[in-house]
């Protein structure tokens, strides 16, 4: 299966990719592109000899065109599926249309706590006492899609995000790559009697 990764950042769940699932059980990945030029996860693409590419905001007229933009790169590297890993932007319905039930994400909160940006301030706030990891099909939504896997850690003394997140990062480059795994081998399917129920077959 031919994945392509959209990041934002430093690309660390990216770099989990690369360890554990690139280039094992019929996995490559095919395709890096990033919203910023100056991303570090584009860096470690091209350290792993996967074409980068960056689609900054300015140059193109508004957000639906430079997700085409990204969708027909992404086609024309053989992307089959495609993986957020740590992308900060919202993908249009374009794109989602172009890779129907073939996108999903990490999300560092126990969905459908806690959406969208800011996700650990969002639960130190509200004062939670267990934190989690989600990795989720993306939907027109904001990580409304459904879930694929889910992790929790008990932290009842987490008073910072560093602190959260120092934890959670372990726990999304385990996820991440078991859910790529997982789609991989065709074990992942949707319940018909509900649609939002994903099931996996182990």
């Amino acid at each position: 299966m031919n994945v392509a990764v959209l990041a934002s950042g430093t690309g660390t769940n990216l770099q989990a990719l690369f360890d554990h699932v690139h280039g094992s059980e019929g996995i490559s990945i095919v395709a890096v592109a990033s919203d910023k030029p100056d991303a570090p996860a584009l860096e470690r693409a091209r350290v792993a000899r996967v074409p980068a590419r960056a689609f900054p905001a300015e140059g193109f007229p508004d957000r639906s065109g430079r997700d085409l933009a990204i969708a027909d790169w992404l086609t024309s590297q053989g992307a089959e599926l495609v993986v957020l890993a740590g992308y900060m932007q919202l993908l249009s319905e374009e794109f989602l249309a172009r890779f129907p039930d073939r996108v999903i994400n990490v999300h560092p909160a126990l969905l459908p706590a806690f959406p969208g940006l800011a996700a650990v301030e969002q639960a130190i706030s509200y004062g939670v006492k267990v934190f989690g990891v989600t990795v989720h099909f993306v939907d027109g939504g904001v990580d409304s899609g459904p879930v694929i896997l889910q992790r929790a850690i008990e932290l009842p003394s987490a008073r910072e995000p560093a602190e959260v997140l120092e934890r959670l990062h372990p726990i999304e480059h385990e996820l991440l790559p078991e859910a790529v795994r997982l789609i991989a081998r065709g074990a992942v399917s949707f319940d018909p009697a509900n649609p939002r129920r994903v099931v996996i077959e182990r």
